[in-house]
């Protein structure tokens, strides 16, 4: 695929950095990106993979909009209050660029349909909000051979990495968290509370990341840093990176005993 003339200037200031270029955009209009969650970290980070020209865009999310996610939330409004997420979110690619393909899934990712609708994406972004959905997520991406980059936050804490278990010496999330985690119930930002700035600094910073994969071998932005777990404060404000060890015995990326 090629970026027709009248697509040109949409991208023009993407297409001058020497870092992206004419390649690199095409690279993107070529994307796929599934996004897993259209929540605070979601709604941020599909709006700049929209910008950027992600060509090709899978939504997944069950929840419905409430009025407690608008000050977060930044792609919905108060007229879409009770809409399934996923559909409001694609309502929002519709209007602010026509020339991407969005598919709204109103769905929980299952063990019965993680593979089919994961497949075939070049990278997953992860924001949802439960430890259970982020291991199925990242155990399935590790068996389909995708690159996962996994965001999530707490109060004013947050944490962005990519992940390739598929990969010969490359961690996944479960190496990270381990396997304790295998359950629904975790901390939520509707007991801890979180800042909608917050939410909307780790999910553009997750875009961006997600942005390293589908141009690492178009362009000279930098290396995915697959395994790096970069922390978030926003108190300090500051940001440190921490290595992510592969686990041999990791029962989704480790050598088989």
């Amino acid at each position: 695929m090629t970026l027709s003339p009248e697509r040109l200037p949409r991208f023009a200031r993407h297409i001058v950095l020497p870092e992206v270029g004419g390649v690199g955009q095409v690279a993107l209009a070529n994307a796929h990106v599934v996004l897993v969650g259209c929540g605070g970290i979601g709604s941020p980070a599909l709006q700049y993979l929209a910008a950027a020209g992600i060509g090709r865009l899978t939504l997944i999310d069950d929840d419905t909009v409430d009025v407690s996610n608008l000050q977060r939330q930044t792609i919905y409004s108060p007229s879409d209050i009770g809409k399934p997420k996923a559909e409001a979110a694609a309502e929002w690619v519709r209007r602010f660029d026509l020339g991407l393909e969005v598919l709204p899934c109103v769905a929980r990712l299952g063990e019965d349909n993680a593979a089919r609708i994961l497949s075939g994406a070049s990278v997953v972004l992860d924001g949802c909000d439960n430890f259970a959905t982020r291991l199925l997520v990242s155990d399935s991406c590790v068996k389909l051979g995708i690159p996962l980059t996994s965001a999530a936050i707490g109060r004013f804490q947050g944490q962005v990495a990519n992940f390739a278990g598929h990969l010969p010496n490359q961690p996944c999330y479960r190496c990270f968290v381990g396997d304790a985690f295998d359950a629904q119930d975790c901390d939520t930002c509707a007991a801890d509370g979180v800042l909608g700035a917050m939410v909307g600094m780790v999910g553009t910073f997750a875009a961006m990341h997600a942005m390293r994969v589908l141009l690492a071998a178009k362009s000279a932005l930098g290396e995915p840093q697959y395994g790096t777990l970069h922390l978030i404060d926003g108190m300090a404000p500051s940001m440190r990176p921490l290595k992510i060890a592969k686990d041999p015995g990791c029962r989704a990326c480790g050598s088989p005993s």
